[in-house]
């Protein structure tokens, strides 16, 4: 009898060779636990998303209190004290100058979000700026908005039809910084340019790719030299990851427009917030209906994800999360250590919690042929990986141990040393 198929369109999965998708039941801390009672290390984070660790109670606490109380409301016309608590809080802990939170549902929609803002801000003005500059190699989501910011490839090449034209701006990796930054300064001179939209200090999808704070700062000032709107694009990067709460911080500057999500509830809901200059805002405020900022979606500022927001952003107020942050750094550049005359791997590399590195012997790209084997051996060790083709790395939940992150590295190791033999 053939096995029953789910029903179930899985995202970024080839149903043609990967089968049999593991059923999670439960998880705390930083560990999954299936149906049938393996235990799984989540080295990833679900995807970049859980801060704190999984289950945080704080934030359970504040998910069932909410949804008894107030489940939804339309937020065109109403407004409700999670969202205002969220939105309070994210201004007092963003980068200074920034005014206004607009909430949306995703990290790719925090973004869509910041273009349509900037486009509109500069009708709004009656200047015709309506060009988008991007890094190569970024990597902004997958709504067309965000696919057209993206690098073309393999992810977006069935959609070209739908993108419109961005401009690129080389990578500022080290030794290649005066490049980058000529780069932009050209495009911007052209005059119609809207924004310049990055990744601060390393760039996700695209390969775990790291460039410095001192760049990210030049890049910045080239931009607001010109007048271009700046968008810091930290839906990975906020919340800790690179060892500061925001990636724009090691630089110190302060965005036009931050994009945020992933992060924003600890991981445990759907959320995300684009916050912007007061300048921007007030381009959209008229008696002219027609001048208003035409984006929504039914959830937006769901209730029930901003308690769970309210709750995270109280544990960073309340709780030593930055020293919790330090000590997992300090861990990951420990393990780190014993990669560096190991052959097997190149490209070593770490920004505050996360690091990643190359598997030597085998192909680049994201559709390397050792990735999904890879990821497949690291599970049966009871490790979640989830390789950017030849690129491992390692971003676990905050909670993490010197024990479990030692379990993590142990597991990898066997895993490239099982699919490379």
């Amino acid at each position: 009898m053939t096995p029953r198929r789910s029903p179930i369109w899985h995202p970024f999965t080839q149903h043609g060779i990967e089968h049999n998708m593991p059923e999670i039941a439960r998880a705390h801390g930083a560990w999954l636990e299936t149906v049938d009672g393996k235990r799984i290390f989540d080295a990833i984070s679900s995807w970049w998303v859980i801060t704190h660790g999984h289950c945080h109670p704080k934030i359970v606490a504040a998910i069932q209190q909410q949804a008894s109380t107030l489940d939804q409301v339309i937020f065109a016309g109403f407004t409700h004290a999670p969202a205002e608590t969220v939105a309070s809080q994210l201004i007092g802990m963003a980068p200074a100058g920034l005014a206004h939170v607009f909430f949306s549902d995703s990290g790719s929609t925090a973004v869509e979000v910041a273009l349509k803002m900037a486009l509109g801000y500069w009708r709004n003005r009656g200047e015709a700026r309506t060009r988008i500059l991007a890094l190569e190699h970024a990597y902004h989501g997958d709504t067309v908005g965000t696919m057209s910011a993206g690098a073309r490839g393999i992810f977006n090449a069935a959609y070209e039809p739908l993108l419109f034209d961005v401009g690129r701006i080389p990578l500022p990796l080290a030794g290649q910084e005066q490049q980058s930054f000529l780069a932009l300064d050209a495009a911007c001179r052209s005059g119609n340019i809207a924004a310049f939209i990055c990744e601060p200090l390393i760039l996700g999808a695209g390969g775990m790719m790291m460039y410095s704070a001192d760049a990210l700062a030049e890049l910045h000032r080239i931009a607001k030299m010109h007048g271009v709107l700046f968008i810091a694009d930290e839906v990975m990067t906020g919340f800790g990851r690179t060892g500061r709460t925001f990636a724009c911080d090691h630089a110190h500057i302060t965005p036009d427009i931050l994009c945020l999500a992933k992060g924003l509830t600890g991981g445990s809901m759907p959320l995300a917030a684009t916050l912007c200059m007061e300048a921007i805002f007030d381009a959209h405020v008229a008696t002219d209906r027609a001048r208003m900022f035409f984006h929504s979606s039914s959830y937006t500022a769901n209730p029930i994800a901003c308690a769970a927001a309210a709750a995270n952003l109280e544990i960073w107020q309340t709780k030593p999360v930055g020293t919790r942050i330090a000590a997992l750094a300090e861990m990951q550049r420990d393990a780190l250590c014993a990669l560096q005359q190991d052959a097997r791997f190149s490209n070593i590399r770490q920004i505050g919690t996360i690091t990643a590195f190359d598997v030597s012997s085998s192909d680049e790209g994201y559709l390397s042929d050792i990735a999904l084997p890879l990821r497949r051996a690291c599970l049966d060790r009871g490790v979640l990986t989830r390789p950017l083709g030849s690129t491992i790395y390692v971003m676990p939940p905050y909670c993490t141990t010197k024990s479990e992150l030692t379990h993590v590295y142990a597991a990898i190791s066997d895993a490239v040393d099982e699919v490379t033999a």
